[in-house]
């Protein structure tokens, strides 16, 4: 599964939505996913993926996050 597969799914779960309602131009503020389930999000994230993530302002998106964890796999 690639990585914006499994962001996507996580995403959906948390919020209750089915994936197909999710992509990568969903913005987390439409979701109603505050900056907290952001940091929660990108904990579970860090613990699937063996990464470091750092959370900031600049992650928006599903894209913007995946982008974070394409770069932090390198």
């Amino acid at each position: 599964m690639d990585i914006k597969t499994q962001v996507i799914e996580a995403v959906a779960e948390l919020v209750n939505k089915d994936v197909s309602e999710i992509n990568e131009d969903t913005r987390f503020a439409d979701l109603g996913i505050d900056s907290l389930d952001i940091t929660e999000l990108a904990m579970n994230l860090e613990e699937a993926f063996d990464i470091e993530l750092s959370v900031d302002a600049s992650i928006a998106t599903i894209g913007d996050l995946v982008e974070k964890i394409t770069e932090a796999k390198k």
